[in-house]
């Protein structure tokens, strides 16, 4: 950010009910050091006064949550507002004199570095509303994936304790909800071989099973591997049909988010452009929409930065010199590029291409698959930057 017409840097360390503001001036007196309630009205009077002393800048260390209205209030106002990154505050924090981590003290650095530091700073501008609902919408979706997937282990961990078979069987089927309604119906081992092959396959078959039939008789098989009953399936027999009910209401839940997303994102301008590419799907471009919108980035090293995505260099004259995968960024956005580039590699020739190439130089799964989403993310900021789409390069023929 060019800050060389601030004149009063207010670094926000942002709380539930109070944050604590430290402002300084160019010369680094500080001006106001004090608690902030978390409160519009509040809020005003402390920009305001502070309005009245020179151009003032906004640095929070979390820009979205808690941190929400005291950006929004600034943008109201017409104060310009910067984010900068906890991981980069922290470091910087291990240049100041002391241990101590008092929310005072962060407060003080983040006003400090933005002041002598503004290379560390991250612009924020004002998000459109579809996009701040979507990044609303994304993170709901996200926590509904992760309730389905921890609902669904606790499931195949019950049948993997009383009948192992069964487990090997319904396990990689829990994502269809006709299964689950057979589970909410007959729980038990027990309960499933009284019920019979017959009046599995119709339930199976009123709730939209394909292959009803055939899944009733791999139930049936599955059940007659096993004569023995294990110590504590009467009580898993209590709780399983709950757990179904309950991933039946969470898959419903992410069909709904989803139709809402799909209609958002669709009517989104950048939709187009970031859908031209292989790979990236309604949900994906959602999270991309949701977790770049108000940023600016001025070159795609930026942009992988902020995803996480740029490698580690570590070197210490000639006995050291590594690469690593970086920990830090936005973890919601690296994971929907990680999962966008392995699905990429199935179906697109250039991806695929790519990929083999990094895995012949050495680099395991893991690796190479970062590695083609570092390079996609590098062409998705050059189509979002031009507004152009993906155009597919030809493949060189050895």
């Amino acid at each position: 950010m060019i800050t060389s017409d601030i004149d009063i840097f207010l670094g926000l360390d942002v709380g539930k009910t109070d944050h604590w503001a430290c402002a300084v001036t160019r010369d680094g007196t500080k001006v106001c050091n004090r608690t902030l309630p978390n409160d519009e009205a509040r809020l005003t009077e402390v920009y305001e006064e502070l309005h009245t002393k020179g151009t003032v800048l906004v640095v929070v260390d979390q820009p979205a949550t808690i941190g929400a209205l005291a950006i929004a209030v600034a943008q109201h106002l017409g104060i310009p507002v910067a984010y900068l990154p906890g991981l980069s505050m922290r470091r910087i924090a291990d240049m100041y004199p002391g241990t101590a981590k008092t929310d005072e003290k962060d407060a003080f650095i983040i006003s400090d570095a933005a002041r002598t530091m503004p290379h560390t700073l991250r612009s924020i501008e004002v998000a459109d509303e579809d996009e701040a609902t979507l990044g609303m919408l994304t993170g709901f979706d996200l926590d509904l994936a992760r309730q389905i997937t921890q609902t669904s282990n606790r499931i195949r961990g019950l049948f993997t304790q009383i009948h192992p078979p069964l487990e090997r069987v319904l396990g990689p089927w829990l994502e269809h909800d006709a299964v689950l309604e057979v589970l909410t119906t007959w729980p038990t081992p027990a309960l499933l071989k009284h019920a019979g092959k017959a009046r599995i396959d119709a339930k199976l078959k009123k709730h939209g099973a394909r292959r009803h039939t055939a899944r009733a008789g791999t139930i049936i098989d599955a059940l007659g591997a096993q004569t023995v009953t294990v110590i504590g399936t009467d009580a898993a027999g209590l709780v399983i049909p709950h757990l179904a009910k309950q991933l039946i209401s969470l898959h419903a839940q992410r069909v709904d988010v989803a139709a809402h997303l799909e209609k958002m994102v669709e009517a989104h301008p950048l939709y187009p452009v970031l859908t031209s590419m292989p790979g990236v799907a309604v949900r994906t471009a959602a999270i991309i929409i949701a977790e770049i919108s108000g940023k600016t980035f001025t070159s795609a090293a930026a942009l992988a930065s902020y995803a996480g995505l740029a490698p580690t260099t570590r070197q210490s004259g000639t006995s050291i010199k590594s690469e690593r995968v970086s920990h830090s960024g936005n973890k919601r956005l690296k994971r929907a590029l990680f999962l966008s580039a392995f699905a990429s590699i199935r179906f697109d020739p250039t991806s695929r291409a790519y990929y083999d190439r990094k895995r012949a130089q050495g680099k395991r799964h893991n690796q190479a698959l970062i590695a083609l989403a570092h390079r996609r993310l590098t062409v998705i900021f050059a189509m979002l930057r031009d507004g152009t789409l993906y155009d597919i390069p030809e493949l060189k023929v050895a």
